[in-house]
């Protein structure tokens, strides 16, 4: 008879550790994060994509946002998209960016005061120096 204990750690898939560090967890980065979840969702429910959960396309674009995020090559000193010298999105996502920034901005200061104050805040941040391109 088998014992239970090697078929369960048979069955278990091996934990990977995740090779990046998590910069999203704390900090601007995680603010900068959470605006844009909040701004996707308001885009997404105010265009009735779907009711409950964000659709596809919205989905896929918040995804995307993540990404660039992650990547991003000046970490907690990043300025806003708008006044950063490294465009990172390609031109077909910045414009979806742009229109769910036009149609959420406004809304965020009733449903997200906090985030879009911050927002606007941090959109005085400048690029950290020696950062041009």
């Amino acid at each position: 008879m088998r014992n239970t204990s090697e078929l369960v750690l048979r069955t278990k898939p091996a934990l990977q550790p995740d090779p990046r560090p998590d910069c999203l967890s704390s900090g601007r980065l995680r603010r900068e994060w959470r605006t844009m979840s909040a701004m996707v969702k308001i885009y997404c429910t105010g265009h009735r994509h779907t009711a409950t959960a964000l659709c596809g396309e919205c989905r896929e674009l918040l995804e995307y946002a993540e990404a660039r995020l992650r990547r991003c090559r000046f970490g907690a000193e990043k300025p806003t998209c708008a006044n950063c010298p490294v465009h990172c999105y390609a031109p077909a996502w910045r414009e979806k960016v742009r229109a769910v920034m036009r149609y959420a901005g406004p809304r965020m200061l009733w449903k997200h005061p906090y985030l879009a104050l911050m927002h606007i805040l941090d959109g005085y941040r400048s690029a950290p120096r020696g950062s041009s391109l």
